[in-house]
């Protein structure tokens, strides 16, 4: 198997070292992960065994925001940064379940996930994938491909969920956010998820540090961050209820996989609309 893998692997693909959204599609039972992503997995899992739970929270939370985004807020489309591979639930699918004709662009800058998503999305003009990065906000949403699907004067939902942790201080991840929001129109409404440092709970807070200095190592990226940190990702914006909470705990649904009090110190999330 590992060899068709290999075989099947897109020019450009590094199989031999893990990568973020391949270790991600392992954690939600997803095939298109490789011996590297698989292995940087269970490490992962020994320090922190509620991992899986953590990827399945934050792939609900995704859920639940994009429809509440979709169904109250009256948004009909989304920017999704940092979109990893295709799973259930996509934005597009879940957005359109509430809004029919809601429009979507994906962006990522990871190889695998363009190949993959270029493949799922060609049969719709609606929806499309971006190749891009986080830390230049500007080309992103001056992309031609955003510009045709975003209209910048009307609420856009920007999802910003498991990428923030990846960009360390010295790049400023809460000031990337309020350079997307400001090109952003009143109304818009932002989601975040991030890896959480309990430091107020010990242990948690003790697995975080292991965790961090695996996923530095292997990946070469991760931060978890304080309550206190990942809330400067929210300032000048309205922070909806319940706030930033533990990703299950964010308006849960009774036919969630995670349930409020898995992964509680794992990850954290909120949305806030920008006024």
């Amino acid at each position: 198997m590992a060899d068709r893998q290999q075989k099947r692997a897109s020019r450009g693909v590094d199989t031999s070292r893990p990568t973020t959204s391949r270790l991600y599609d392992f954690m939600l039972g997803g095939k298109d992960n490789y011996e590297a992503d698989r292995r940087l997995a269970q490490r992962v899992l020994e320090i922190m065994p509620d991992a899986r739970e953590a990827a399945w929270a934050n792939r609900e939370f995704l859920a639940r925001v994009v429809r509440f985004m979709a169904a109250e807020a009256g948004v009909r489309q989304f920017l999704d940064i940092g979109a990893g591979l295709p799973a259930r639930d996509n934005v597009h699918e879940v957005a359109r379940s509430a809004a029919p004709g809601s429009r979507v662009v994906y962006v990522d800058h990871d190889p695998i996930v363009l190949v993959h998503g270029r493949a799922l999305l060609a049969v719709d003009g609606r929806i499309t994938i971006v190749e891009g990065d986080a830390r230049d906000p500007d080309a992103i949403v001056d992309d031609p491909e955003t510009r045709r699907l975003i209209d910048l004067g009307e609420p856009v939902g920007l999802l910003m969920l498991d990428i923030l942790h990846h960009l360390p201080d010295h790049e400023d991840p809460a000031g990337i956010v309020a350079r997307l929001v400001k090109r952003l129109p009143s109304g818009s409404h932002v989601a975040v998820s991030h890896f959480h440092n309990p430091v107020d709970h010990p242990e948690a807070s003790r697995q975080a540090y292991t965790a961090e200095k695996l996923f530095k190592e292997s990946l070469g990226t991760g931060r978890w961050r304080t309550r206190e940190e990942i809330l400067t990702c929210f300032d000048g914006l309205e922070l909806l209820e319940p706030g930033l909470v533990p990703v299950p705990e964010w308006r849960p649904d009774p036919g969630d996989h995670a349930r409020p009090g898995l992964s509680r110190h794992t990850l954290v999330g909120a949305v806030a609309r920008k006024p």
